[in-house]
């Protein structure tokens, strides 16, 4: 029955040109209490682990394992999100966070503002395997993981350095396709990821494909022509650009390697001042909507329980019954979407 009514609410949302995001589904037909996470990933090189300043809301499941987030704090145009469940004891609660608690549960996908998006359970009750959306590539990586797992199984098969060989060309070539003809330069942007990884045997490989092959220069337009202002845009620009500088033939003199080093200083400065002034413009916009949320006197109230006042201490500052106090404090929590005066505090 509440998969019936789900599915008429997944309907509704896509018809119906008022719905803003809708993201909801099921981790089992009885876990209650679970924390969920929505966040949003805009570095590229952090999608395998969560990060806090990533997280943009949280839920918990009910009765019945059911979860969902909706709203329109996100962009109109498509982003990587990742849903991840905690299911971590208090104590690991810290570790969760930098990726080191094995009970952690995500999935990745593509979204904006207007998609309404439902994660079903498996028949085994195998959650975060699935995805019914109103975007078409919000599955893209879904579908991407498993190449990614096939390609796995092409070189566990052998593991002769003439195989490598050949899997790397045939795989590196199936990828950038398989990315192109999804036609999202997003997606495409994953499977580069992973190929450039350091940690992944895919690396060796990639250094060599990069000096032959241009797709990363014409990837690098695609992502400018339909992102030309998002901080993994001028991430990936700055890297291709630092892979371009290290990939050319450079003489035995201390100038040559003191201009090499100097470019690549300058990329990073560059590249790092962009990412911080994009999250301190972030965080500026964040607290402006939220004090606008807030009524005078609920920011007066703010204001007080910073200093440490008490209800009682603020009740006889502002002339005001403690009840009513209160009840300001009450409103304040819902508004904020916060439990306690110490995250307030946080703010």
């Amino acid at each position: 029955m509440k998969r019936a009514i789900l599915s008429i609410c997944f309907l509704f949302c896509s018809w119906s040109t008022f719905c803003q995001y809708f993201f909801n589904g099921n981790i089992s037909d009885s876990v209650a209490g679970k924390t969920v996470y929505l966040s949003v990933v805009e570095d590229y090189r952090k999608m395998s682990r969560t990060y806090l300043e990533q997280i943009l809301k949280k839920t918990t499941t009910d009765n019945t394992g059911y979860f969902e987030f909706k709203g329109d704090n996100l962009l109109g145009e498509n982003r990587i999100y990742k849903i991840h469940i905690d299911d971590c004891s208090e104590e690991l609660y810290e570790k969760h966070f930098f990726g080191n608690c094995v009970n952690t549960k995500s999935i990745l996908f593509i979204a904006n503002v207007k998609d309404t998006i439902y994660f079903p359970t498996t028949f085994n009750d195998e959650i975060f395997c699935d995805l019914s959306s109103t975007n078409s590539a919000s599955a893209d990586i879904l579908k991407i993981d498993e190449l990614f797992g096939e390609m796995a199984f092409d070189f566990a098969s052998f593991r002769s350095d003439a195989n490598n060989r050949l899997n790397s060309k045939k795989w590196f070539n199936k990828l950038q396709d398989y990315g192109k003809s999804l036609n999202e330069p997003l997606s495409e942007l994953y499977i580069y990821q992973f190929l450039s990884d350091r940690k992944n045997e895919s690396y060796a490989y990639f250094t060599k494909d990069f000096e032959d092959n241009n797709y990363y220069f014409e990837l690098s337009e695609r992502l400018r022509k339909e992102y030309p202002v998002a901080a993994f845009t001028k991430q990936f620009e700055a890297e291709i650009e630092a892979f371009s500088v290290l990939g050319k033939p450079v003489q035995k003199n201390h100038y040559k390697w003191v201009v090499i080093l100097g470019s690549l200083l300058l990329i990073s400065l560059i590249t790092n001042l962009y990412l911080w002034r994009s999250r301190y413009l972030f965080v500026a916009d964040k607290r402006r909507n939220l004090i606008k949320a807030l009524s005078e006197q609920e920011q007066k109230i703010v204001a007080l329980i910073k200093q440490g006042m008490s209800n009682k201490e603020i009740a006889s500052n502002l002339f005001i019954s403690v009840s009513t106090v209160k009840s300001h404090i009450n409103n304040i929590y819902k508004k904020l979407n916060v439990d306690s005066r110490d995250t307030l505090k946080g703010l």
